[in-house]
């Protein structure tokens, strides 16, 4: 009889190319599992943001505008040729910033928008007449 039962059993085989398979996806896994955690971390060290008001506005337009002009690059990557047509773009919409915030700004804010407004236009003519030869 214990015969018989041996014979009623049913026999599990284990391929070994599914064991190494199967590591391999608890290692990619295990992986992934850290990196995100790494992320989430990363995360977590970055320092405050300032708050947000007019002036970090018009600071981020401005190096914006800086950007596409050529004047400001990604350390590491090689330089690229002005965006002329960007450039205008974002100096378009600060100046459309500075007419409908008009009469509603602070000494403070007023000067650094039309400062930031002179700096770009020159810089615009500047880079735009260097392309143009």
């Amino acid at each position: 009889m214990a015969e018989n039962n041996k014979k009623d059993e049913k026999k599990i085989i284990i391929d070994e190319d599914w064991k190494q398979q199967a590591k391999k996806e608890k290692e990619v896994m295990a992986a992934k599992e850290e990196a995100e955690k790494q992320e989430v971390e990363g995360d977590n060290r970055r320092s405050p943001l300032p708050e947000g008001d007019f002036a970090a506005l018009v600071s981020m337009l401005f190096t914006q505008t800086l950007f596409s002009l050529g004047f400001l690059q990604v350390k590491g990557q090689e330089k690229r040729a002005p965006d002329l047509a960007l450039a205008k773009y974002n100096i378009d919409i600060l100046e459309t910033l500075e007419a409908k915030t008009k009469g509603n700004l602070n000494d403070e804010e007023q000067q650094a928008m039309t400062s930031a407004l002179n700096e770009l236009r020159m810089a615009y003519v500047k880079v735009a007449g260097t392309t143009e030869n």
